[in-house]
């Protein structure tokens, strides 16, 4: 019969020790708090080789327009800074499905039940119809207006800070003497306690030719775009633009 045999201790042992023996102190658990960081470094243009370029056609305002306000969104809208709230554009997408769902039930309405019927429910899909397509204009027009990029994020600096921007943008026309002008209005508000506490809060108006942007070919240059944007905001963050 062959003799039993017992298994070596381990080598190493899974705890390492101190020279006196003792267990060595736990490793602290990782903070996933995100501190503060000065605003001037988070809003530095990115780099060139992370950019595509942007092109359009020069001769239209609206095209330049477009370019800036997409610019904008993408710049701002990076993990370090906010988290664009798309509220605005959530409520005019559910305004115009839920007036197509009507429009189609109507129609289906209509198809389906003889006419002298289907005048009473078909009247109501039309009316009902007409008034959300109307609460949707004026939602677009009176509350959503020129604003391209609202943004928020949370910060903590003793207690946590939430941070919230509304940039509106739109065009200046051109005059005999000036060429068209990208406008920007701003609005900033910092806060604690869910918003019951006001520690700051700023406005600015700013513009800028359109041709301080584009070249002759229509090429954006995104890096002057970032800076300037990047300038406006970072003085509206510190409350030195009113």
């Amino acid at each position: 019969m062959a003799p039993r045999t017992r298994k070596s201790a381990a080598a190493s042992p899974s705890r390492a020790s101190t020279p006196n023996g003792d267990a060595p102190p736990p490793v602290p658990a990782k903070d996933d708090t995100t501190a503060v960081v000065d605003p001037d470094a988070l809003l530095a243009p990115v780099p060139g080789e992370e950019r595509e370029e942007v092109k359009v056609n020069n001769a239209s305002a609206t095209d330049m327009k477009h370019a800036c306000d997409d610019a904008l969104k993408r710049f701002l809208s990076r993990p370090d800074l906010f988290k664009q709230i798309h509220t605005h554009t959530d409520v005019r997408l559910a305004l115009g499905w839920l007036s197509v769902l009507v429009a189609g039930a109507t129609g289906l309405y209509g198809w389906r039940v003889p006419f002298e019927q289907s005048k009473p429910g078909v009247w109501a899909g039309v009316i009902l119809y007409v008034i959300l397509t109307v609460v949707q204009t004026l939602y677009a027009y009176f509350v959503e207006g020129d604003i391209v990029f609202v943004g928020k994020r949370k910060t903590f600096d003793k207690r946590i800070v939430t941070e919230r921007i509304t940039i509106s943008s739109r065009t200046v026309p051109s005059t005999p003497q000036t060429p068209p002008k990208y406008a920007l209005g701003l609005a900033y508000v910092r806060s604690a306690s869910g918003g019951k506490t006001l520690l700051g809060k700023g406005r600015a108006q700013e513009e800028r030719p359109y041709t301080e942007f584009f070249d002759a070919r229509g090429v954006m240059d995104q890096e002057r775009f970032e800076r300037w944007l990047g300038g406006v905001v970072g003085r509206v963050m510190d409350g030195k633009a009113q």
